[in-house]
């Protein structure tokens, strides 16, 4: 198995020598490497194959969901699979249509342009885009007032794969021109299984199926986190243990990162912690919460309370957020509110 996943990829040495190239490498290369997307995956292989029989660019696509689930690596795999270039950005480093003419220019046929964060790009910047990506042309002003001139240049059919963890700050017509749409789920265990085992491999990690399991149930159902958390306990069990992730060290480094046996971390629960003692269970405001606990509120949204959802520990309301009785539970409050019944 390991024989198999270094042949995919660099040397596991070249990997510890090389703290920097470590996210890269673990990323997934092909369609067959990405494990709890079947679905997902059916589809992209069907979008591949059709492109790839008619002698086209992939139609522009759009991957939308929480952070961690592998937009960025997706759109890395449909480059390799096409065979083409990617040139990769992210909609606040595109200021000015300028920014975005000079990457356009530079496109060759079938290429990828991957905007991550693509809901963040700004009007003037969507304006020059509409056309790249619906005509395959790029209008250009040239000089100012009454000598002014507008010139058309003609671009490659290129694929724009777009990447957004807020997909209702998308403008309609951005969203528009995308041709598939996809969102992306959190993971199952036995998928967060499977990509802990093939890091394992390439990081050359011993870990036992019990210590995998274990990291598995801790990560937020977010291959990104268990890639994390992988190589923090690998550190703890080089330092304090035989080298060997088993159950007992993957238990003893998470619960010394002081992530629990749902994968919460310090701020989940101090969201909900807030949320309970300071304000009744709520419902009280993102805004409000993100001011009590000296954190940005669109850090919660995007990042923390996906998850708190998922678990059915948080209610989103017109009033504001709620805490529900799972969430008293897991904490142990006792939940003494209207006429639901005392926990404990």
């Amino acid at each position: 198995m390991q024989d198999d996943h270094h042949d995919r990829t660099i040397s596991s040495k070249k990997l510890s020598d090389e703290p920097a190239n470590i996210d890269a490498a673990l990323r997934p290369r092909r369609l067959d490497d990405i494990y709890g997307q079947e679905a997902l995956v059916e589809n992209l292989r069907i979008l591949i194959e059709a492109a790839r029989s008619r002698g086209e660019a992939l139609d522009h696509i759009l991957f939308y969901g929480p952070p961690g689930l592998g937009k960025t690596s997706l759109s890395h795999v449909m480059a390799n699979e096409m065979g083409v270039n990617i040139r990769v950005t992210a909609g606040p480093a595109i200021e000015r249509p300028g920014d975005l003419a000079a990457i356009l220019t530079n496109m060759r046929k079938g290429d990828i342009l991957f905007i991550d964060e693509v809901h963040r790009l700004g009007r003037a910047v969507e304006e020059v885009l509409y056309p790249a990506m619906e005509d395959y042309a790029l209008d250009i002003v040239i000089g100012k007032g009454p000598s002014a001139r507008n010139i058309r240049l003609k671009l490659p059919r290129f694929t724009v794969i777009g990447a957004t963890t807020r997909l209702a700050l998308m403008t309609a017509p951005l969203r528009a021109r995308f041709g598939a749409v996809y969102r992306l789920d959190f993971y199952n265990q036995e998928a967060l299984c499977r990509i802990i085992e093939r890091a394992a491999g390439l990081l050359n990690v011993r870990i036992d199926p019990a210590g995998t399991r274990e990291l598995a149930r801790r990560s937020r159902g977010t291959p990104r986190v268990a890639l994390r958390l992988l190589r923090r306990v690998r550190d703890y069990a080089q330092v304090r243990a035989d080298g060997v992730i088993t159950l007992e060290t993957a238990r003893a480094a998470l619960d010394l990162m002081a992530i629990d046996q749902l994968g919460l971390d310090d701020i989940d629960r101090r969201v909900l912690d807030t949320i309970i003692t300071k304000f009744g269970g709520g419902p009280v405001g993102l805004e409000t919460i993100a001011a009590a606990i000296s954190e940005e509120a669109d850090t919660i949204m995007d990042v923390y309370e996906p998850y708190l959802l998922q678990l059915g520990f948080l209610e989103r309301t017109p009033r504001g957020r709620l805490a529900t009785r799972l969430a008293y539970e897991h904490l142990g409050y006792q939940d003494n509110r209207g006429d639901q019944p005392k926990l404990f």
